[in-house]
C-alpha cells in the first residue's frame, strides 16, 4: 500500500490533472458521478422501506451507499466533495486558486445534472411506486426532514460528512488493488450514513427526488420546495462540504507537503 506521504506526494499529480482536463470531459465526468451517488442514494432507500426494524434499516443503508463512491473512483468520475481535495496542490503551488475554483464550479454543476437525471428516471419511471408508493412517501418524508434542518445542523453536518468522504479518498488511494480499495472506502462512508451527516452531491438526489414525487404520487409536504432544497439544504451543506474537505487536505499538505523553513 502507499503511505500517507506517498499519497499526499502522488496527489499533487492527480489535482494536476483534473485541473488541466477539458471543460466538456470535466463536467462529462461529473454527471457520472452525480448519477452513481444517485443510484446508490435509491438503493440504500429501497433499503430502508423494505425493512421493518428502523435501526436494521439504517445499517444495511448504511452498508449499502458506499458502492456509490466505489463506482466513482473504481469507474472513473468526478465528484465534488472529493475534489475538495485540491486544496493539497494549491498549497502545495502546483495548482492555482482559479484552477481549483474552475474545477470546483464545472464538478458541482454536473454533479446536480446527474443526480437530477437518475431523479428523473426513477420517479416518472414510477421505480418508486415500489412498495404501494412506500418509496415515493420515503423520499418525500426524507427531503421535508433535510429542509427542516436549521443553518447551523446542516452546516456542521455537511463539515462531519465530507471530513468522513475525504478521509475515504484518502483512505482509497492507499490501496493499490481494486479490492483494497473498496474496502478502504467502505467503513468512513458507512459511518457517515448512519450518523446522518449531510452530502451535499447527495441531496442532489434525495431532496429532487421527493420534489418530484410530490407533484408525481400526490403526497403533500409542507416547505418543500425547490426554493428549500438550495436555501435551507444544499447551501449550507456544500459550505459545511468544502470546510471539512479543506480541513482534511490542509492537515495533509501541513503534515506532510508544507515546506520547513
Amino acid at each position: 500500500m502507499n503511505s500517507p506521504a506517498e499519497i499526499a506526494k502522488n496527489y499533487l499529480e492527480i489535482g494536476e490533472g483534473k485541473v488541466k482536463m477539458s471543460f466538456l470531459k470535466t463536467f462529462l465526468l461529473a454527471i457520472m458521478a452525480g448519477m452513481f451517488i444517485a443510484i446508490a442514494g435509491a438503493g440504500a432507500s429501497i433499503a430502508v422501506v423494505s425493512v421493518e426494524t428502523p435501526s436494521i434499516a439504517k445499517l444495511i443503508s448504511g452498508c449499502i451507499f458506499p458502492g456509490g463512491l466505489a463506482m466513482v473512483i473504481l469507474a472513473g468520475s468526478e465528484l465534488f466533495t472529493g475534489n475538495c481535495l485540491l486544496i493539497i496542490p494549491c498549497m502545495a503551488k502546483t495548482i492555482k486558486i482559479r484552477e481549483m475554483i474552475r474545477n470546483m464550479l464545472i464538478v458541482y454543476l454536473g454533479n446536480l445534472v446527474g443526480g437530477l437525471l437518475v431523479c428523473a428516471m426513477l420517479v416518472y419511471g414510477h421505480t418508486f411506486s415500489l412498495f404501494n408508493n412506500g418509496m415515493a412517501e420515503f423520499a418525500v418524508s426524507t427531503a421535508a426532514a433535510k429542509t427542516s434542518l436549521t443553518f447551523s445542523d446542516a452546516f456542521i453536518r455537511g463539515i462531519m460528512c465530507n471530513i468522513l468522504v475525504c478521509i475515504a479518498v484518502w483512505m482509497g488511494f492507499a490501496a493499490k488493488d481494486v479490492g483494497g480499495k473498496v474496502i478502504a472506502i467502505f467503513l468512513p462512508i458507512m459511518i457517515f450514513v448512519i450518523c446522518g451527516y449531510e452530502h451535499s452531491v447527495a441531496n442532489m438526489y434525495y431532496i429532487p427526488a421527493g420534489i418530484m414525487s410530490m407533484n408525481e404520487y400526490g403526497i403533500g409536504a409542507d416547505g418543500l420546495n425547490w426554493l428549500t432544497f438550495f436555501v435551507n439544504n444544499e447551501i449550507p451543506v456544500t459550505l459545511g462540504n468544502i470546510v471539512g474537505g479543506s480541513f482534511v487536505g490542509l492537515m495533509y499538505w501541513a503534515i506532510y507537503l508544507r515546506k520547513e523553513k
